[in-house]
């Protein structure tokens, strides 16, 4: 399904069950996926109805049909309860609102001016990329198992990228839908957030991995973007090492700026991310520089002051 994004795509996965369809996710709230979904409904589902969504994560590209979908076929919603909070959550907050908080929190990270006013306004708008999320949901949970036709799927939870995230194993099939938590070219964007401005999310995505490290070396992983693909525990060790060199820039980046008081989070998005960005890519790697940087702190490796203007400064520790 189309997104308006530079990731112009996302994959959603339709499964045969019985006399009906399970749809797992949903895609973004537009008029062109609404399109395409019509499509899919006049063309490919031979006579059968969707009978069950499932939706892995909170985020618009994945939740933002949902609750248009539930109300068509008239099924139930099926998805994490922190994710279905967040997102209903999300989906009532606005500019007004969540002003204040997000405007410290990226004033905070080293934004002025322009900058600031950019990222800032980008603040508030989950809720017109998201058709309105249902008001009750069919819960799942890490481990909670369910047939889906003839076979049985299992939910192994993942965290970091979003509170919650599901992921569906069959053993059966030796399939994984990974959603955006594994993903096979590009690292799964893992952000400090105004909502938790002390989290350590890092930590939660490293640990979580492990939870896929019994799965078969030969599983057929769906992810929500570019193709499906095997060799999934060789792609765990890449994510994990993914992190740990951007961490050791991170810390660079800050030992660099001991000499100016510690780098602010600005300074080290500009060390980790040496290209033109827009907007909505900044907004996103601010939230990254953030999370490697409170890894750091919580690893020993930085240290976080004050400064007179309010901004907060990371110094390399002294080994």
């Amino acid at each position: 399904m189309p997104l308006p994004f530079k990731l112009n795509h996302i994959n959603l996965w339709m499964l045969e069950d019985g006399d009906g369809w399970t749809l797992v996710d949903t895609g973004i709230n537009t008029e062109e996926t609404r399109a395409a979904w019509d499509r899919v409904f006049e063309n490919t589902l031979g006579g059968k109805p969707v009978t069950r969504i499932i939706v892995t994560h909170f985020h618009p590209d994945h939740v933002g049909l949902a609750g248009w979908l539930a109300a068509r076929f008239k099924v139930p919603l099926w998805m994490p309860y922190t994710e279905w909070a967040t997102g209903r959550m999300l989906s009532f907050e606005t500019s007004e609102s969540a002003g204040p908080v997000s405007h410290a929190f990226y004033k905070a990270a080293g934004f002025t001016g322009e900058r600031l006013d950019q990222v800032e306004r980008r603040v508030g708008r989950y809720g017109g990329n998201i058709s309105p999320i249902p008001a009750a949901i069919r819960r799942i949970a890490h481990g909670d198992e369910f047939a889906v036709g003839a076979y049985s799927w299992r939910v192994i939870e993942g965290n970091g990228h979003s509170p919650e995230h599901a992921c569906l194993y069959c053993a059966g099939l030796g399939v994984l839908i990974s959603g955006d938590q594994i993903l096979p070219k590009i690292s799964p964007n893992v952000s400090v957030w105004p909502q938790e401005p002390e989290a350590d999310p890092l930590a939660r995505f490293l640990d979580s991995l492990k939870r896929f490290k019994d799965l078969p070396a030969d599983t057929l992983v769906l992810p929500s973007h570019n193709w499906p693909f095997r060799g999934l525990l060789d792609r765990l060790d890449d994510l994990a090492a993914h992190h740990v060199e951007r961490l050791d820039a991170a810390q660079a980046a800050c030992a660099a700026r001991d000499g100016d008081g510690g780098a602010t989070a600005v300074d080290v998005l500009e060390h980790l991310f040496k290209r033109e960005m827009d907007t909505h890519q900044m907004f996103f790697a601010i939230g990254e520089s953030l999370a490697h940087l409170h890894h750091l702190m919580t690893l020993g490796r930085v240290r976080r002051s004050v400064d007179a203007a309010g901004v907060y400064r990371y110094q390399a520790a002294a080994v």
